[in-house]
Order: structure tokens, then sequence, then C-alpha cells
């Protein structure tokens, strides 16, 4: 998303900056050895967090929240103690809205893609988890590279048994994304999964 300013890079920033930093980033290592998250549930409580608040937070803190909220889910802490033992209401993530996943979601768009192939990102806005970009939904690239299949993380997070699907390096030109203005040699590379593409 544009117009959030500049991203300001630390020269020697270290790898935590206080050390509830370094504690939080334990819990998030617990609860997925544990089985309570994969990477996919613990990005989507983080997306789900309000939006005042995500943005008015650092890094950690969006950890912070994620892992209140998968515990609470999962009913390994309820609310009124965590409450409790932050000493006020402590803010969690929004329930999720998106409705079950199912095959049929993604089975008309499914086809094998090789390098060179030109393809068109589905334009569709889900409720839930995806790792479709949005800036690049509805936009059309070219497939550099095939990778291997891996789990399709809006399946991961709102299905069971979720599938594997092939994924592709796909290169856009800044122009198709950003418009005119944009760098006319400039290109953008993303990794997609199969059910998110097309051919043009």
């Amino acid at each position: 998303m544009q117009d959030f300013g500049p991203v300001w890079v630390e020269p020697t920033e270290p790898v935590f900056h206080a050390a509830w930093e370094a504690r939080v980033f334990g819990i998030g290592a617990i609860v997925s050895l544990q089985g309570l998250a994969n990477n996919n549930s613990f990005r989507h409580a983080i997306e789900r967090m309000d939006p005042a608040h995500y943005l008015g937070s650092p890094y950690f803190e969006h950890w912070l929240t994620a892992c209140a909220t998968l515990l609470i889910e999962q009913g390994v802490l309820m609310r009124e103690e965590l409450d409790a033992r932050s000493g006020g209401r402590f803010p969690v993530s929004r329930p999720s809205q998106a409705p079950p996943w199912t095959a049929a979601a993604a089975a008309d768009a499914r086809s094998r893609f090789a390098v060179g192939d030109r393809v068109r990102v589905s334009q569709a806005h889900p409720r839930g988890h995806t790792r479709c970009p949005r800036y690049v939904r509805g936009k059309q690239g070219v497939v550099d590279r095939c990778d291997g299949a891996y789990t399709l993380p809006d399946a991961d997070v709102h299905g069971d048994d979720p599938p594997s699907e092939r994924t592709y390096s796909v290169r856009f030109n800044a122009a198709e994304l950003w418009g005119a203005e944009a760098e006319s040699d400039a290109t953008v590379s993303v990794d997609l999964w199969e059910s998110y593409l097309a051919r043009a």
C-alpha cells in the first residue's frame, strides 16, 4: 500500500530492540512447535488486527497479538485470564470472517504453466487469508520460473486437508502495476500459487 512514508533502515539494527521482543519471539516459536499455529494461521491472526492497532504498533507487538489471539481461539488461554494478567483489556485480533475454503473455489483457474507463458492474476478479493498480493490482482505478467509444490495458504487456514499446488515466479512490468508514472524498464517478480493464475 502507498503513502505510509519511507522505510527507515537502521545501519546497525539489533535483532531485538528490547528484552520483551525476544520473549515474544520465543513465545511464537513455542506456539508453533506445540502445533497451535503454523505460518499461515499466524499471518492471518496478524491480518485480523484492528487496523489502527496494527498501524500504531511495532513489529513484535503484532506477534504478541497473534499469539494471544491464537491461544484464546485454541482454548489454551481464557480471555479473562489474559485481561487479568495484563491489568486491563488486552487487544486481540478480530474473529475471522472467511467462509470455509473448498476445492471448487480454485478449480476453474488451475492449469500448468511454463516459463514464458503470459498469465493474469485472479481479481478475487477473499475475506480471509491469501498470499496473493492485492497490488498484482487482475494484472498480467510472464512466468519466469516454475517452482515446487507447496501447501496453498488459503486452504491451510480456512479448510481441511489443504492441497499442495505448484508455485511460479511471475514477472510484472512496473507500469502494469502502477501506471505510466512507474519506471518504464523496471520489473517486479512475485511468487504465486497456481490457483491465483489464469492464461492471459
